[in-house]
């Protein structure tokens, strides 16, 4: 399995986090982005937003490095900024020709954009710093399905795998003065090239099944990491509960 992290680069996260238990930054997470996903006021998903992100700095991430991360989802939400006003009804804020923006409905988007990246933000921080078997193991110890801790696992770790047989295809094509255009030729190749990445896949994966019952593979991973919960696990969870709570009462305060 690959030793990298699932996000962040390698090393990214802060000695604190690093040496939580794995089972308290994934049931963190999780607690964090159902509690953003729940707020309905600006004031409640902004004093969430601040939070989050002091919480990524003091996880040790680089502020370029989670500028980068977020470049995908911003993009997503200049659409929603610039989509969103025209679809809601509500007091008229300007108009392009036919078509009228809302005020509610830029409120609506704002309130969007906040909860996004602060649950973007917690997830990094908390997750995006783990490594996959780190993950892997965590969940399972959460009583995740097995099927479910299998897959990821096995996707974490041949996504890789398929990615180097692609190189390799692509490598041979090169071999043999493959140059990519725009015409008939280049369009069938392509095409035989994701056959050939398909048959092989398959194959790799009948050997690799093959492989593990051999080993007495019966459905199921033994976990021998030795983590444990302790007094820091108790003392930062119950910090996430009182941040939660302060997050909850500027949502509901008056």
């Amino acid at each position: 399995m690959s030793a990298g992290t699932l996000l962040l680069p390698g090393g990214a996260a802060a000695d604190w986090l690093r040496a939580c238990d794995p089972r308290l930054r994934v049931a963190a997470a999780a607690l964090v982005a159902l509690t953003v996903v729940s707020l309905a006021t600006p004031r409640g998903s902004s004093v969430a937003l601040v939070l989050c992100v002091l919480l990524a700095i003091s996880a040790g991430a680089a502020s370029r490095t989670l500028l980068r991360r977020l470049v995908a989802l911003e993009g997503f939400m200049l659409v929603l900024l610039a989509f969103l006003p025209f679809t809601v009804p509500g007091p008229e804020l300007f108009a392009l020709g036919p078509l009228h923006a809302s005020t509610s409905g830029l409120a609506r988007a704002i309130l969007i954009v906040l909860k996004a990246n602060a649950a973007a933000l917690a997830l990094l921080a908390l997750v995006g710093s783990m490594e996959p078997v780190v993950l892997g193991h965590a969940l399972a110890r959460l009583r995740v399905p097995d099927k479910l801790v299998h897959l990821f696992l096995f996707t974490v770790r041949y996504v890789g795998v398929i990615h180097d047989e692609y190189l390799r295809l692509r490598q041979a094509m090169r071999a043999r003065a493959f140059v990519a255009r725009a015409d008939r030729h280049t369009w069938r190749s392509l095409g035989w090239l994701a056959g050939m990445l398909l048959v092989r896949s398959f194959e790799r994966a009948e050997r690799i099944v093959a492989a593990m019952k051999c080993r007495g593979f019966d459905g199921r991973f033994h976990l021998f990491d030795s983590t444990r919960w302790r007094t820091r696990d108790t003392l930062l969870g119950a910090a996430l509960v009182v941040a939660i709570g302060i997050v909850l009462v500027v949502e509901h305060g008056t």
